[in-house]
């Protein structure tokens, strides 16, 4: 570790994340901390932290405000600037609004607009919106440019001491309450991670009073900024970044961020993007919880990367509910081609009656559903490729009804998760 991270480490200690709790007292929520019945059927005692319960349905609001509440008259006076990919802009527009003070808030054209609707109704008359940029940091660019032009301050997302300390207060507050409940504080908390603010925080309040527990942060496969600068010592941008997890999609990890996560001793671990979609639907169907992709993050890796023992008390942050219920058709599409259910193929039919019924007669099975059924175009006389997309029942079906289309007449091409065909019906 360099001599610069080496003194924010010792910077950023329990004391702040301490103070910021006083200073959000009475102002954001004392979010619930519930068992989940679901997740602890498998041995281990599991608690949802239910910050998608939060005054602007996000963990974020903490840092924001704490920001602004330490903010002299003269920075109040010139107004704020930040970046978000959503959740932080509400959290500012609601510190925005609580303290009096105009902002603007930058956001990426991925942006749900569920999520900008939000922050224009949380700030009003306090806070302008402007969409630019494909990405969270490209969104960041224009914010940095903005705040030299006009003179606001810039409000990190989690790249702040004072950002920082405000997530960390989630920490602080589910070992209250599990204490309260329990006795005794978690044997595991799992935190899921974009820039890495929550899990800097959540680590430097911990590390000093409860080291015992175990800490793991939960990245995004296609988004794990965290995970490539610690391998590289330093933050390094991302060449490819999945946006999927719009909440904890960040091409570049903090410069202060990731020296507190280094020297924390947390584990880290990555969750494919199909993954967090099959927990999405698990929280909805079996929990009654409507979280967004991020929020799913941490239970996500609970059922599949993140190994706990039987009787240990587990708390995953729930770190929002901010989800464009539009969403769920994709949703529900990734999550059954992440489990082998969902499966897409080019069809030649010959163009003679009949055809199609003996696909669905004697091709398919008794549980196949077609999804989709699209001709491409009518290539010559005799055939005419159709695009298809079939859903199983289980992954299992998918080798005899393989068997079934080899041994038919028409030539069926099954189109790889490889094919650029593949990724435009998914993200379709």
């Amino acid at each position: 570790m360099t001599a610069q991270a080496q003194q924010t480490a010792v910077e950023m200690g329990a004391e702040l994340v301490e103070e910021a709790a006083r200073r959000l007292a009475g102002v954001v929520e004392r979010t619930p901390l519930q068992r989940n019945t679901r997740l602890s059927a498998g041995g281990a005692e599991v608690w949802f932290k239910r910050e998608d319960l939060q005054v602007v349905r996000s963990y974020k609001v903490r840092g924001a405000y704490n920001v602004l509440a330490q903010l002299s008259e003269a920075q109040r006076a010139r107004g704020v600037v930040c970046a978000s990919a959503g959740n932080h802009g509400q959290g500012l527009a609601y510190a925005c609004a609580a303290l009096g003070i105009r902002g603007r808030v930058f956001l990426p054209r991925n942006t749900p607009r569920q999520k900008r609707e939000r922050i224009t109704a949380i700030g009003g008359d306090h806070v302008e919106v402007v969409v630019t940029g494909g990405t969270y940091d490209e969104a960041a660019v224009a914010a940095a440019a903005d705040a030299i032009r006009t003179g606001a301050t810039v409000v990190p997302a989690f790249d702040d001491l004072r950002t920082i300390a405000g997530q960390g207060t989630v920490a602080l507050e589910l070992v209250e309450q599990l204490v309260e409940q329990t006795g005794s504080p978690p044997d595991v908390l799992v935190v899921p991670v974009g820039g890495g603010g929550l899990l800097a925080g959540c680590t430097a309040w911990l590390r000093e009073r409860h080291p015992q527990v175990r800490v793991v942060g939960v990245e995004p496969l296609g988004a794990a900024c965290v995970a490539a600068a610690l391998a590289a010592g330093h933050p390094v941008d991302l060449v490819d970044l999945d946006t999927f997890v719009d909440g904890a999609s960040v091409r570049r990890a903090g410069a202060l961020t990731t020296p507190l996560i280094a020297a924390s001793g947390a584990e880290l671990v990555q969750v494919p993007e199909g993954g967090v979609c099959v927990e999405l639907l698990s929280m909805y169907a079996s929990d009654g919880v409507v979280a967004e992709p991020a929020g799913a993050l941490a239970s996500a890796a609970l059922t599949s990367v993140v190994r706990v023992e039987p009787g240990q008390r587990v708390v995953c942050v729930l770190s929002g509910g901010n989800n464009d219920v539009s969403r769920y058709a994709e949703i529900a599409e990734r999550a059954a081609v992440f489990e082998g259910r969902k499966h897409y193929f080019l069809v030649e039919f010959a163009q003679q009656p009949g055809a199609l019924r003996h696909f669905l007669d004697e091709v398919l099975g008794p549980d196949d559903d077609i999804t989709l059924f699209e001709y491409v175009k009518r290539s010559n006389r005799e055939t005419g490729p159709a695009l298809v997309g079939i859903e199983l029942a289980r992954r299992e079906d998918l080798a005899p009804l393989l068997a079934r289309m080899a041994a038919s007449p028409p030539q069926i091409e099954l189109i790889g998760s490889d094919s650029p065909m593949f990724r435009f019906l998914l993200s379709g």
